[in-house]
Parts: structure tokens; sequence; C-alpha cells
């Protein structure tokens, strides 16, 4: 089953409408890439602004992605199992 990663930063404008739309699907997980842990997380993902989505597969790799930008919940939908 595919789950997000959502990158995120505290001075972020459009950050919160990215969390908003994630947070309509379970198995989420939000990233400050502020954060030891979350700037890792994004570096392994390739990910190099906020905010950042990332659909995963079960296994960790990526299925697809939205960089810089914030897709609307059908978009994410449409990648989502």
């Amino acid at each position: 089953m595919q789950h997000l990663k959502v990158f995120v930063k505290q001075d972020c404008q459009k950050c919160p409408a990215a969390k908003e739309v994630a947070g309509r699907f379970p198995e989420t997980e939000i990233y400050d890439i502020e954060q030891p842990d979350g700037l890792a997380e994004a570096a392994y993902y390739s990910v190099l602004c906020t905010p950042s989505i990332v659909v995963v597969d079960e296994g960790g790799s990526e299925v697809h992605a939205w960089r810089c930008a914030v897709p609307s919940p059908k978009d994410v939908s449409d990648f989502i199992n």
C-alpha cells in the first residue's frame, strides 16, 4: 500500500495547504526538513524545496512526487491505492 511523505519547514507559506491535503489520507508522515531526521529523509528522496509530497510504496520506493508544489486531493488519490 502506498503512503505519503510530506516535507515542510516552519516559514513555508504553502506548507499548511500541503499538510491539509495530505491529512485527508491515512498513512501520512510529516517531516520538518529543519530537523536532522527530516533533512535526512528529504535527502534520501531528493527533496530540495518545500512543500513536497512523495508517494512511496510499501518498500519505500518513490511512486510519484510533487516537489515545490501542493497537489489537489484528487491528484494525490490517483496514486494512492
